[in-house]
């Protein structure tokens, strides 16, 4: 096998050094086909050799905690590309002799492959290894027309061609089994990045990737014409949305015997009035930017500290927009007061006109609503806000966006 893999790595390296441009259409075509064909046999190969390393236990004997370690290290992979191969091997091994024979020929893809096994199993256990085979021709036929994402849809109803008369009840089994499985592989991961970043992957169930849409997907759109967030960076935002009303909605589970809170600690500098850098409890630094907007709706808790950083006296926390305050600011602004966006005050956090940390006054003069893409816009871009002469908000744009810099006011949440 090493031999005649090494023949066909001179070929493919032959052809790496051919002219595409050269090829006539229909040529092009016939070697794109070829090396497709190439690359799933390939994958065959790749797959059951990662299999038999897998089952012997070489990686362990070499020294290493698993296979998926292993491969990282022998093939330069990630650990969630080392993983997903060895569970593809175990998934193909565990395919039918017809399945794995298609594979080996180039008729089906790998992702192909594993919406046939899944389906065969869940066949099998619900009607049977003699009907289970019938599928099997089937979808592989099928496998041959439709891709990986179409060919699932129409493996739901596979029964239909292989085994009507028993296909409805087979098909609540299947849902029953595919709920099963569901449950059995949803997870979420979380993993710590430098500067306090986290990176999250997982799978979610139905229920649960249902309720994620209908959570942020109201808050994914863009928040106007100027938002220049792509879609990846709105749905990122719009998290950060759901969070924080799930934190001021005072439900979650207390934790060490706190309502659930981000702890900042930062020093005031009373000659010039300005919120220094903070350090949240996990130990990472904020910036003054970040700290100043964070304290626009917070719970400010003062606090005396000696050089060594000995808590020498804690003052009474105070809210600062809340209550009645926060009500009759609902009242005027009805939702977020920046030109053209529609959020509504749940999802508004009450922002300083002229900064707390500044001195700026804690009453309706110096407040409006923001939500949170519009109240960190304002932190770090160039605009400006102010009430008018009806007391309602304007925003001055900056003047690379308007030369005349015009007042701007929302016209969404207005009631009169």
């Amino acid at each position: 096998m090493v031999e005649e893999l090494a023949q066909a790595d001179d070929a493919v390296a032959a052809c790496v050094g051919d002219a595409a441009w050269a090829l006539a259409e229909d040529e092009l075509v016939a070697a794109l086909d070829a090396a497709h064909r190439l690359e799933q046999r390939l994958a065959a190969v790749k797959l059951a050799l990662v299999r038999e390393v897998d089952g012997r236990g070489t990686a362990v004997a070499q020294g290493a905690s698993s296979t998926a370690v292993w491969l990282r290290e022998r093939l330069r992979l990630t650990i969630p590309a080392a993983r997903r191969l060895v569970d593809l091997a175990a998934c193909v091994d565990a395919a039918p002799t017809a399945v794995r024979d298609a594979l080996a020929a180039g008729a089906v893809s790998v992702e192909q492959v594993r919406v046939i096994a899944d389906t065969v199993s869940t066949v099998q256990t619900s009607a049977g290894p003699e009907v289970a085979d019938n599928a099997v021709a089937v979808l592989v036929d099928w496998a041959g027309q439709f891709d990986p994402m179409l060919l699932r849809k129409l493996s739901t109803r596979i029964l239909d061609h292989v085994a009507p008369d028993i296909a409805d009840a087979a098909a609540a089994a299947a849902l029953d089994a595919e709920d099963a499985r569901a449950t059995r592989d949803r997870h979420l991961t979380i993993s710590e990045q430098t500067n306090g970043r986290l990176r999250l992957t997982g799978t979610l169930d139905a229920e649960t990737a249902t309720l994620l849409r209908a959570a942020i997907d109201p808050l994914s759109a863009p928040a106007g014409p100027d938002d220049n967030r792509c879609a990846g960076q709105r749905r990122h935002d719009a998290l950060a949305d759901v969070c924080r009303l799930a934190l001021r909605a005072n439900e979650l589970p207390d934790s060490g015997g706190d309502p659930a809170q981000i702890v900042v600690t930062t020093s005031y500098d009373g000659l010039t009035r300005q919120l220094s850098t903070g350090v949240l409890d996990l130990g990472l630094r904020l910036t003054p930017d970040t700290v100043r907007r964070l304290a626009c709706d917070a719970t400010i808790l003062p606090a005396v500290l000696g050089g060594t950083g000995q808590v020498l006296d804690v003052g009474r926390q105070r809210r600062l927009i809340s209550g009645p305050l926060r009500r009759a600011l609902v009242l005027r602004d009805g939702g977020c007061a920046f030109p053209g966006c529609d959020r509504p005050p749940r999802w508004c956090d009450a922002h300083h006109i002229h900064h707390w940390a500044d001195g700026g006054p804690t009453n309706l003069d110096n407040a409006v609503l923001l939500c949170g893409h519009h109240h960190r816009h304002i932190h770090h871009n160039d605009w400006t806000v102010r009430l008018g002469d009806d007391s309602h908000p304007e925003f001055i744009p900056p003047a690379w966006l308007d030369p005349d810099q015009l007042p701007r006011r929302n016209h969404y949440h207005r009631r009169t």
